[in-house]
Protein backbone atom coordinates (compact mmCIF):
# COMPACT_ATOMS: atom_id res chain seq x y z
CA UNK A 1 0.00 0.00 0.00
CA UNK A 2 3.16 2.72 0.67
CA UNK A 3 4.51 1.50 -2.93
CA UNK A 4 1.61 2.41 -4.43
CA UNK A 5 0.68 6.02 -2.58
CA UNK A 6 4.43 6.90 -2.91
CA UNK A 7 3.81 6.26 -7.14
CA UNK A 8 0.57 8.37 -6.68
CA UNK A 9 2.08 11.40 -4.74
CA UNK A 10 5.24 10.83 -7.35
CA UNK A 11 2.65 11.13 -10.23
CA UNK A 12 0.92 14.54 -8.88
CA UNK A 13 4.22 16.08 -8.49
CA UNK A 14 4.78 15.37 -11.82
CA UNK A 15 1.66 16.62 -13.38
CA UNK A 16 2.22 20.08 -10.73
CA UNK A 17 5.21 20.67 -11.95
CA UNK A 18 4.36 20.08 -15.59
CA UNK A 19 1.37 22.53 -14.71
CA UNK A 20 3.41 25.12 -13.11
CA UNK A 21 5.99 24.98 -15.85
CA UNK A 22 3.59 25.79 -18.96
CA UNK A 23 1.75 28.46 -16.93
CA UNK A 24 5.00 29.84 -16.37
CA UNK A 25 6.15 30.29 -19.68
CA UNK A 26 2.71 31.07 -20.97
CA UNK A 27 3.08 33.91 -18.82
CA UNK A 28 6.45 34.96 -19.98
CA UNK A 29 5.14 34.89 -23.37
CA UNK A 30 2.19 37.36 -23.05
CA UNK A 31 4.41 39.53 -21.21
CA UNK A 32 6.81 39.47 -24.14
CA UNK A 33 4.01 39.59 -26.69
CA UNK A 34 2.54 42.54 -24.71
CA UNK A 35 6.27 44.04 -24.84
CA UNK A 36 6.65 44.07 -28.51
CA UNK A 37 2.90 45.36 -29.42
CA UNK A 38 3.60 48.78 -27.05
CA UNK A 39 7.03 48.87 -29.12
CA UNK A 40 5.44 48.77 -32.37
CA UNK A 41 2.64 51.27 -31.69
CA UNK A 42 5.62 53.79 -30.10
CA UNK A 43 7.40 53.02 -33.56
CA UNK A 44 4.54 54.76 -34.92
CA UNK A 45 2.43 53.84 -37.82
CA UNK A 46 4.77 53.38 -40.66
CA UNK A 47 5.92 49.67 -41.05
CA UNK A 48 9.94 48.71 -40.93
CA UNK A 49 11.73 48.92 -44.38
CA UNK A 50 12.12 45.03 -45.47
CA UNK A 51 15.20 45.97 -47.19
CA UNK A 52 16.56 47.15 -44.48
CA UNK A 53 16.34 43.74 -42.46
CA UNK A 54 19.72 42.06 -42.10
CA UNK A 55 18.69 39.67 -39.27
CA UNK A 56 20.22 36.39 -41.17
CA UNK A 57 23.15 38.19 -42.49
CA UNK A 58 26.70 37.12 -40.67
CA UNK A 59 29.14 40.11 -40.04
CA UNK A 60 31.32 39.09 -43.00
CA UNK A 61 28.48 39.32 -45.58
CA UNK A 62 27.70 43.02 -43.61
CA UNK A 63 31.33 43.39 -44.82
CA UNK A 64 31.12 42.42 -48.22
CA UNK A 65 28.07 44.51 -49.01
CA UNK A 66 30.15 47.39 -47.88
CA UNK A 67 33.39 46.48 -49.72
CA UNK A 68 31.70 46.68 -52.48
CA UNK A 69 30.18 50.62 -52.36
CA UNK A 70 26.55 48.93 -51.90
CA UNK A 71 24.15 52.40 -51.23
CA UNK A 72 20.62 52.45 -50.96
CA UNK A 73 20.48 55.35 -53.95
CA UNK A 74 21.94 55.40 -56.60
CA UNK A 75 24.17 58.59 -57.53
CA UNK A 76 24.04 57.94 -61.34
CA UNK A 77 20.24 57.63 -62.11
CA UNK A 78 21.27 55.21 -65.21
CA UNK A 79 23.36 52.81 -62.68
CA UNK A 80 21.11 51.27 -60.71
CA UNK A 81 20.37 47.65 -59.44
CA UNK A 82 17.06 47.39 -60.89
CA UNK A 83 18.96 47.91 -64.54
CA UNK A 84 22.25 45.38 -63.52
CA UNK A 85 23.12 42.46 -65.01
CA UNK A 86 23.74 41.11 -61.56
CA UNK A 87 20.52 41.83 -60.25
CA UNK A 88 18.28 39.31 -59.13
CA UNK A 89 14.78 40.72 -58.99
CA UNK A 90 12.06 40.40 -56.25
CA UNK A 91 10.46 37.13 -55.45
CA UNK A 92 6.36 36.32 -55.79
CA UNK A 93 5.08 39.07 -52.32
CA UNK A 94 8.82 40.59 -51.23
CA UNK A 95 9.40 44.03 -52.13
CA UNK A 96 13.63 43.73 -52.59
CA UNK A 97 15.64 42.14 -54.78
CA UNK A 98 18.88 40.55 -54.19
CA UNK A 99 22.69 40.76 -55.95
CA UNK A 100 24.44 37.73 -57.55
CA UNK A 101 27.61 38.95 -55.58
CA UNK A 102 26.44 39.55 -51.87
CA UNK A 103 24.00 38.20 -49.20
CA UNK A 104 20.81 40.29 -48.13
CA UNK A 105 18.05 42.60 -49.51
CA UNK A 106 18.84 44.79 -52.26
CA UNK A 107 16.96 48.17 -53.24
CA UNK A 108 15.76 48.47 -57.09
CA UNK A 109 17.30 51.98 -56.98
CA UNK A 110 20.47 50.79 -55.76
CA UNK A 111 24.05 50.87 -56.74
CA UNK A 112 27.09 49.23 -56.23
CA UNK A 113 30.86 49.34 -57.68
CA UNK A 114 30.18 46.33 -59.57
CA UNK A 115 27.62 47.29 -61.51
CA UNK A 116 27.07 46.03 -64.85
CA UNK A 117 25.00 46.24 -68.28
CA UNK A 118 22.65 44.42 -68.89
CA UNK A 119 22.99 43.17 -72.28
Amino acid sequence: MQEINSRRLFLQKCVSAGMLLTGGASMLHSCNAKEKSSAKEEGGASPPDPCSDYTGLSENDLKARESMGYVKQSPIPEKQCGNCNLWLPPLAGKNCGACQLFKGPVYTAGHCTYWAPQV
